[in-house]
Parts: C-alpha cells; structure tokens; sequence
C-alpha cells in the first residue's frame, strides 16, 4: 500500500511553511492562507487551516533509505532536535520491522519520523537531502475501538496487520511502503514523548498492490473507492 496523499489540520500555516521549507526542506506544490502542500518523495502531504480552538496532534512518518540512516540522523539532528526516550536514546531499532527510526517534533507539536525500513530495497547514490526522502509511509489512526478500525480497513481496502496479529491498543495496518497506525486513544506516542493520542481530523488517499485508490477520511473513519484499479472503472 502507498501513501499518495496526506491531508492534516494545523492552526498556524506559516510556522508550517516556514519549517517543512526551511528545515527540512521540502518543495512547495501550492499554498495559500488556507492550505499549503508539499512534496514528499512520491507522497503529497497537505496541511489545512485548522478552525478556531482546534489543539489536536498528528504521528507520520517517512521512509528514508534503508542504508542512510545514520547519514539522515546527522542532516536532521543540524536542523531539530531528536525525541529521546526516558533513557536517553534518540535512535531505535526495531528486530520486527527490520527497521530504525528517529523521531521529532514539528511547530504544531506533530510526532514525525523518519524510518529506515532494511527490506525496503531502496537507494541512492547522493548525500543524504530532503530529496532522498522516498514517501509517507505511516500515519496514525487514533480509535476508540482498534480492532473494529482494524477489521473496516480490511474489509473495505483489503489490508492486513503488519508483522503480527497487533492488539487492542496498537495494530499497524498495511506493509512496509504504507502504515496505517491504529492506536487507542490515550495511548503514549513513542519513543516516551509523554502525548496521548487523541484522534483528529484526517484524510488519506492510498494506492493498494492491485492498483486500486482508496480515500480514507474521518474521525468517524469512512472508506472511499477513488478508483477500482486498472480495468480503469470508478
């Protein structure tokens, strides 16, 4: 499953602008006083004017390449400051996933991560830039009920928990290119960042192996078909 397209709140859009260009950086698709999109790899991430009063949170994730983790940690640690987790580390590696991670902030208090995935079989020859980032690759779904979350997507997108049968509280959904990361409310966000999931407003558009594009859009999580795939119907 891939991640084509990823559509968030955020109350202060030129704190956005001002860290995914001048940070990170990544290529501005379009923006406005409403919105700004960006570029991600393969993966369009867009963030909304958030109404009045909103203080809701986000978890997302890039893939990186798999053998530029370490290079990607030095770029990211001159530009932000890597979670630690309440012994002090601020890189984990996942036997799992066969993966490793860093994690960081953005203005709006959003959980972000980039993730070395060693099965994901993709390279690149140049320095380690916002250019090397690959995709999305996960985003988080906060749930009253995980399991019934669980169930709908499989029902209705066809996807499968990742590595394991997961739990009440967290099941990621999908494969190593896409995660949906179903969490529970209240459940601390890792690595130790002390910030229970709350669920927020979201909209995902995804691609599955058999070419089929799905809109994930809610809380409450609703599925709909973008396209039913090569045959080329809707």
């Amino acid at each position: 499953m891939r991640i084509d397209r990823l559509e968030l709140l955020t109350t202060d859009l030129a704190a956005q602008k001002r860290f995914y260009t001048d940070e990170l950086p990544l290529p501005v698709v379009a923006s406005s006083g409403v919105d700004l999109s960006l570029q991600a790899g393969r993966s369009q991430l867009t963030f909304l004017r958030a109404p009045a009063g909103w203080a809701g949170f986000y978890h997302f994730a890039f893939n990186i390449p798999e053998d530029q983790f370490l290079e990607a940690k030095r770029w990211l640690s001159g530009r932000v400051t890597p979670i630690k987790d309440n012994k002090g580390d601020d890189e984990f590696a996942s036997t799992e996933w066969n993966a490793h991670s860093v994690y960081f902030f953005d203005p709006a208090g959003n959980i972000l991560e980039f993730i070395a995935r060693h099965d994901l079989a993709e390279h690149r020859d140049s320095p380690f830039s916002a250019e090397s980032i690959l995709s999305i690759s996960e985003i988080g779904i906060v749930a009253e009920d995980v399991p019934a979350v669980v169930e709908h997507l499989g029902s209705q997108i066809g996807v499968k928990p990742y590595q394991g049968p997961g739990s009440e509280k967290f099941t990621a959904v999908g494969d190593m290119h896409g995660l949906f990361i179903v969490v529970k409310r209240g459940r601390i966000w890792f690595p130790d960042t002390g910030k229970g999931a709350v669920p927020a407003p979201v909209l995902v558009d995804v691609t599955t192996d058999t070419g089929r594009r799905y809109r994930l859009s809610g809380p409450p999580y609703e599925v709909t078909v973008l396209h039913s795939g090569r045959s080329g119907k809707a």
